[in-house]
């Protein structure tokens, strides 16, 4: 497909029209099949029309933004979990252990760190644990 900006000769009006190519334009036009939108003249031209291509800063900035609504969804969500969650730090897998055998009575749900083996661990005996990306409050 490719799109043009068509000139009527007669009335001087502009318009863009899609045609399956150029030889196709050409065809209609021989055919006498293109007419003005506005004066219903045949005597259409097709005059040069840049390109619509999204630049690399466009490009950046798109990413950029999609980066920003992101990093603040995540945000929230650890507003979220900070005021919600009692933070147990590196001690995640004892302290889970310890909720899912009933040696500790639970009063808040728990977030920390725990490494990849011991979330394998965890998982192997049934516990549930669930891993967030997580940015820290310093903004660079």
């Amino acid at each position: 497909m490719i799109r043009y900006l068509l000139n009527c000769k007669s009335c001087s009006f502009e318009f863009e029209s899609w045609f399956a190519s150029s030889k196709e334009f050409d065809k209609l036009k021989k055919l006498k099949l293109l007419n003005c939108q506005q004066c219903n003249s045949q005597k259409i031209e097709k005059s040069l029309m840049k390109p619509n291509l999204a630049n690399s800063t466009f490009k950046q900035d798109k990413a950029y933004k999609n980066y920003k609504n992101v990093k603040k969804k995540l945000k929230e969500y650890q507003k979220f979990v900070k005021e919600n969650f009692e933070y147990v730090g590196e001690n995640f897998a004892y302290e889970a252990r310890s909720i899912h055998y009933s040696k500790k009575k639970i009063k808040k749900n728990i977030f920390g760190k725990a490494s990849i083996e011991d979330v394998k661990e965890l998982k192997e005996e049934g516990i549930e644990t669930s891993t967030i990306p997580w940015i820290e409050d310093k903004e660079n």
